[in-house]
């Protein structure tokens, strides 16, 4: 059983799950509304992992090249393509029910439109084309959108600034990931920017999509959906995070660093998800 677990990518789900609760309460406005949130967090999880076990089984090639990912379940033979297949659809069919009787059609919709962009658009696009970072970060930024459709039950401004704060914070992210396993990516054919335009344009890339990140974060603010404590919180961690964008330029470790990029990142989106709810207007 231990094996299938794994195929959910349990990590993913739960840092989704913080930017789910996170949406949830900017909508709800910190209220929490306790069937409603775990019913969007189950359904939800359930969508994320059944998408996740998809994604292990298209890349289970891939996985076998890369010194990361080589001992995943599917990659390392420890459980056949076939049955991956059905754990996945069985998943689906549960988180579909559980946000189809739960929450409203708008949510349910945009969770399978980032179900589909992720599994289909991503996972079969990304060994094929530089863009793929970005296919994955529009399917990354749907969970907060979920949580906040699943109260709101329309897309209006505070969606579409969670959306563009989610897509900005993932590609930053995502390319410290793709400068610290630099090789990995290189030996197994993966054409993510460091690999095909170097690590240089990568770091002006980066620094480009973190302003652009913490215009949309004070937009939360400017436009009266967060307070200044909010504001002040994710200034000062996300301007950490651009001057360590800075300082790459003179790093001579470009592993090193762009591990520190991502450990930062994380930081970051932790601190936007946990101030929202408790600086809502």
């Amino acid at each position: 059983m231990i094996n299938y677990y794994l195929l959910t990518k349990p990590g993913i789900i739960l840092g989704n799950l913080f930017t789910v609760a996170a949406g949830f309460l900017l909508a709800s406005k910190g209220q929490l509304h306790a069937g409603l949130f775990l019913a969007t967090l189950a359904g939800l999880a359930f969508i994320i992992a059944s998408a996740c076990v998809f994604n292990n089984y298209i890349d289970r090639t891939v996985d076998q090249k890369m010194e990361r990912t080589k001992n995943r379940p599917l990659a390392a033979g420890l459980v056949s393509g076939k049955r991956a297949i059905i754990f996945a659809i069985i998943l689906a069919i549960i988180g579909n029910v559980i946000l189809l009787a739960f929450t409203n059609t708008l949510a349910l919709a945009v969770a399978d439109a980032g179900f589909f962009i992720y599994v289909v658009l991503y996972s079969l696009w990304k060994c094929r084309t530089i863009y793929g970072t970005a296919i994955g970060s529009i399917a990354g930024a749907v969970p907060p959108v979920v949580g906040y459709c699943s109260v709101s039950n329309q897309l209006d401004l505070g969606a579409l600034l969670l959306f563009m704060m989610m897509v900005l914070w993932q590609m930053p992210h995502f390319f410290a990931i793709a400068i610290y396993r630099f090789d990995d990516y290189a030996s197994a054919g993966i054409p993510v920017l460091p690999v095909k335009k170097g690590i240089i344009r990568t770091k002006i890339s980066m620094l480009a999509y973190i302003c652009a990140f913490l215009l949309a974060a004070a937009c939360l603010t400017l436009f009266g959906y967060t307070g200044y404590i909010y504001l002040t919180l994710a200034s000062v961690i996300g301007f950490a995070w651009l001057g360590l964008g800075i300082f790459g330029f003179k790093s001579s470790n470009d592993p090193f660093w762009g591990r520190q990029m991502f450990r930062l990142s994380l930081v970051m989106i932790a601190v936007i998800c946990l101030a929202i709810p408790f600086d809502t207007i």
